[in-house]
């Protein structure tokens, strides 16, 4: 009987290919297994989010993201770009350069670590004991904990979803659930800080050991690998200062509360956006293998497809997000309005699928381009916006420069 219901739906994928031009089986069977694993960590933060909303002062969280934030430009040494770069090498068969890949992550982290300790003295000597000890906790795990997790672009790279999906179930969750629970029984800023990259750090040390040990990489190495990441990298450093200024802004300028609903505000819609991230997921092994004639044939019809699909889900949750502020985050009502506007931003996903193409294929001048004129134009938005419009001026400087980044990046894409 299921072998027969499994037939049946072999067939009906097959059939739908017709319509939308893409490998259903494909999309199916690591689709469902991302698409599950995405489901159980967003349900596992959602759990989360809600012991922030209702177990501390919005001051504490909005000093907890101001960290984060934080972290965020600290972490730029740690080559964030060698993941893409791994994935990419992987699908190629360069298993050889996943261990050095680590290696370098750990090296230039330890820069990390430094910029962590002098933040931390800074804040000292300002006589904020609060932050200084915050990063304090930070210099010590901010090499190890992103580099160890570098097994997820390991088996991405060789399509194990179902394995991959398992791994960082396993471990967000477990992560998230010591979260809550020193969120609940302390409520120490400190020992939060602490949880979340001690529990990061620790389960990553296991999932890579268990990855290495089960799927040991072949010796074929790419000698261009960790200078692609390296590229990578380079190209991510105005996205990733303009991806936290905001929050860093707001807290200088309207403090912890404000910078709390400003996170309220975009926690649904980020959630959101993480759990459509499997599709790119999927995509990059596929597009890599692809040649730039099939890819720039069949990419549009798909990404107006998904267009049309968001825009219902946009639609959706303005209508539901009263609903869900007031069931779950009654503290952070005046969050829904903020959240409808910024929701708008979900209607330029699909564009990602043209910024996959072009990382696929390693066009690193396109991307360089792509990425410094949009962060400079967010990172200018946000001086100017932010401090006349408050948390609304945060919001349109993060909408308005997803309109630039789809004109470009489709002139980018005809050029393939």
């Amino acid at each position: 009987m299921i072998k027969y219901y499994k037939e049946k739906i072999y067939l009906i994928l097959r059939w739908s290919e017709k319509f939308f031009k893409t490998d259903m089986v494909y999309l199916a069977k690591g689709g469902t297994w991302l698409s599950l694993g995405q489901i159980t960590s967003s349900v596992a933060a959602f759990l989360l989010s809600i012991a922030f909303a209702n177990l501390l002062p919005k001051e504490t969280y909005g000093t907890y993201k101001y960290v984060l934030s934080l972290v965020s430009l600290l972490a730029i040494p740690t080559l964030p770009g060698m993941t893409s770069a791994i994935i990419r090498a992987v699908a190629k068969g360069h298993e050889g350069a996943f261990l050095p890949a680590i290696k370098t992550k750990i090296k230039w982290g330890l820069f990390s670590a430094l910029a962590s300790l002098t933040l931390a003295l800074y804040y000292y000597l300002q006589g904020n004991n609060i932050l200084a000890i915050c990063f304090l906790i930070v210099a010590i795990f901010l090499p190890f904990m992103d580099a160890l997790g570098m097994y997820n672009a390991y088996l991405s790279g060789k399509k194990m979803f179902g394995l991959n999906t398992w791994y960082n179930v396993s471990s967000q969750v477990a992560s998230i659930l010591l979260m809550i629970a020193t969120i609940w029984f302390f409520k120490n800023i400190f020992l939060i800080i602490f949880t979340y990259f001690a529990a990061n750090t620790f389960f990553n040390i296991l999932i890579l050991r268990a990855t290495l040990k089960k799927h040991k990489p072949n010796n074929l190495d790419d000698k261009l690998t960790i200078a692609y990441g390296k590229n990578l990298s380079l190209i991510t450093i105005l996205g990733t200062i303009s991806g936290s200024l905001d929050k860093i802004l707001l807290f200088h300028y309207l403090g912890a509360g404000a910078l709390a609903t400003y996170a309220f505000a975009q926690a649904p819609i980020n959630q959101s956006r993480s759990f459509f991230k499997t599709i790119l997921t999927l995509a990059f092994p596929k597009i890599a293998a692809s040649d730039n004639e099939t890819i720039k044939k069949t990419l549009p019809p798909k990404m107006i497809k998904f267009f049309i699909f968001m825009a219902v889900c946009v639609i959706a949750y303005i209508l539901l997000a009263p609903f869900l502020f007031g069931l779950l985050f009654p503290k952070y009502f005046e969050a829904i309005k903020y959240s409808q506007l910024f929701s708008l931003i979900l209607l330029f996903f699909p564009q990602k699928l043209i910024g996959t193409a072009l990382e696929a294929k390693a066009q690193t001048k396109a991307l360089y381009f792509v990425s410094i004129s949009s962060s400079t134009l967010r990172i200018l938005l946000y001086f100017i916006l932010l401090p006349i419009y408050g948390i609304y001026g945060a919001i349109y400087a993060n909408i308005i420069p997803y309109a630039w980044n789809t004109i470009i990046q489709i002139y980018f894409f005809k050029k393939l």
